[in-house]
């Protein structure tokens, strides 16, 4: 069954009726003043005390890794991550704790090799596979990237990986017999990443996209959408003693544009971080950066969390 026009429809009603008495701010760009350029921005991961952010930003035909420095009440001048640069590299992910990140890229699964290959429904597209990567907090600076281990890069589309704070990753990658992207849960347990598991989050016709997964695993924030044609909308679901609640959708003061996507929490887990192509108005309409790209915005999760009667840690 599709999602019709009538029941997104009444799917916005259901939100705004769950959400009386505690409607949403509109989202904000994310500091206006030194990251929004006219590139395409996304995916936004802060360190644990919010002075640092690294984030993707387009280059051409490929991404880099940037990062940027809060001081003195001002972001720096976003510069590539000492860790990127070279090749496609995306969706950032720090550990609640800070002491790792890991990101998607096209790197060489061996020193010297060429870039992955993505090999999807039998068509193979040189230079754009993804697997995920991990640099781990070494003092001031981040170690050597490696990669994951295969029971996760089960294939070369891997990629928009969070991590709750038992080590748990949740990402999108391969499963089933045809290869379909799917949300997966892999535990982490004495050291080593257990085989993925499929997450039941939504109906059978769901298509769910980058998972931003709540420390505590009491909530989780997507992307979905149920037919190709529809733009991908963010919506939020509860942890339940079955599993978990159907995904409620934030709404249009929130889903604007033509996708909105790339969900990651800040350090006080209840602001939202996530990119999209939606269009500033009012004293922003003028800006040199709003021009349609992807960018990064931010908006309050407390609506939605003070109505569930719960908050993460």
């Amino acid at each position: 069954m599709r999602l019709s026009t009538a029941f997104a429809a009444w799917m916005s009603l259901a939100s705004a009726a769950a959400m009386a008495g505690h409607a949403p701010d509109a989202p904000a760009i994310f500091a206006p003043d030194a990251i929004p350029t006219g590139a395409d921005d996304g995916a936004a991961a802060f360190t644990p005390d919010g002075a640092t952010v690294y984030f993707m930003r387009g280059t051409g035909d490929g991404s880099t890794l940037m990062a940027s420095h809060r001081r003195n009440g001002r972001w720096s001048t976003p510069a590539p991550a000492p860790f990127s640069g070279r090749w496609r590299d995306l969706d950032p992910a720090m550990a609640p704790d800070g002491s790792f990140l890991l990101f998607a890229s096209n790197r060489p699964a061996t020193p010297g090799g060429p870039p992955l290959d993505a090999v999807h429904a039998g068509k193979r597209y040189p230079g754009h596979g993804m697997n995920l990567w991990r640099v781990d907090r070494q003092g001031d600076h981040w170690s050597t990237p490696v990669r994951l281990p295969a029971v996760v890069n089960r294939c070369s589309l891997i990629g928009a990986p969070s991590i709750a704070a038992d080590g748990s990753l949740y990402f999108i990658g391969c499963a089933g017999p045809h290869g379909d992207f799917t949300l997966l849960r892999s535990a982490y347990r004495n050291g080593q990443y257990e085989t993925p598991r499929a997450v039941a989050l939504g109906d059978a016709d769901a298509m769910i996209r980058d998972p931003a997964i709540a420390p505590d695993g009491s909530f989780i924030v997507v992307s979905i959408k149920h037919a190709a044609q529809q733009p991908y909308r963010l919506a939020i679901a509860f942890r339940t003693p079955d599993g978990w609640s159907a995904p409620q959708d934030l709404g249009d003061t929130v889903n604007r544009g033509t996708e909105s996507m790339g969900a990651q929490l800040g350090p006080d887990r209840r602001t939202l971080y996530f990119y999209s192509d939606r269009r500033a108005v009012g004293a922003q309409a003028k800006a040199a950066w709003n021009n349609g790209h992807d960018h990064i915005w931010q908006v309050s999760l407390a609506p939605w969390l003070d109505a569930h009667g719960g908050r993460s840690r």
